[in-house]
């Protein structure tokens, strides 16, 4: 006689723990929501090993999220299928953050574009320069990428930029770029780009609001330290 099929013992953990999700959200450990997110990538294993060892080797629930994808493929368990979610999940919590944009939100600080640059460039593995466009009022209209390049450097040129700039109408723009190796400190070419970039952009009346660079948990602001 064929027997029932015993469903997997982590089955009854996973609804105990969904049951108290719904329960008291802020109950739940931080493994336990990690735990609970990676069920949605793969729900045909007992997660709750992986989740640990997550959190072991980052610390925090915002140290896994944040971690580039070479670093998560080290950490044993972590598979091509949870790669993909964890891009998914970046690319959605990046658009949250965008969502700026399409609501035309006012810059007022540097801050303002530092939290959407790190939201969408925090863990990215190479250099990316992108640009916040503004009008006269300096309610955001465009966040655009203008090149992408290797771990230490994207190729930009000041027409790049300003034509940019002209096609959207902006009356200003925030440029924007991280440092994948996690320091802000602009080098020198960074500082001599800022230089003829708003050189250029003065010639034809669009601003130079900022230069900021965005590593996952902290930016610099040329503005701010007097650079611009």
């Amino acid at each position: 006689m064929l027997k029932k099929k015993e469903r997997p013992h982590y089955y009854g953990h996973r609804q105990r723990l969904k049951d108290r999700l719904r329960e008291n959200p802020r109950g739940l450990a931080d493994y336990e929501v990690l735990e609970l997110l990676l069920s949605y990538a793969n729900p045909r294993r007992d997660n709750k090993p992986l989740a640990k060892a997550l959190m072991e080797q980052f610390q925090t629930v915002r140290g896994v999220f944040m971690a580039r994808p070479a670093q998560l493929k080290d950490v044993d368990g972590f598979g091509e299928g949870f790669e993909q979610f964890w891009l998914l999940w970046r690319e959605f919590w990046a658009r949250v953050n965008e969502q700026a944009v399409a609501e035309r939100a006012v810059v007022n600080n540097p801050k303002d574009v530092a939290e959407l640059a790190k939201a969408r460039l925090g863990p990215a593995d190479s250099e990316e320069f992108w640009l916040a466009l503004v009008d006269n009022q300096n309610r955001l209209i465009g966040w655009e990428q203008l090149s992408r390049g290797t771990v230490d450097q994207a190729a930009v040129y000041p027409r790049e930029v300003l034509s940019t700039a002209l096609v959207s109408k902006a009356s200003g723009i925030v440029l924007v770029h991280n440092h994948p190796g996690g320091d802000p400190q602009p080098s020198r070419q960074d500082k001599e780009l800022t230089r003829r970039i708003k050189l250029a952009a003065h010639e034809i009346g669009i601003r130079i609001l900022d230069h900021l660079i965005v590593t996952d948990n902290e930016f610099f602001s040329f503005k701010n330290k007097g650079l611009l």
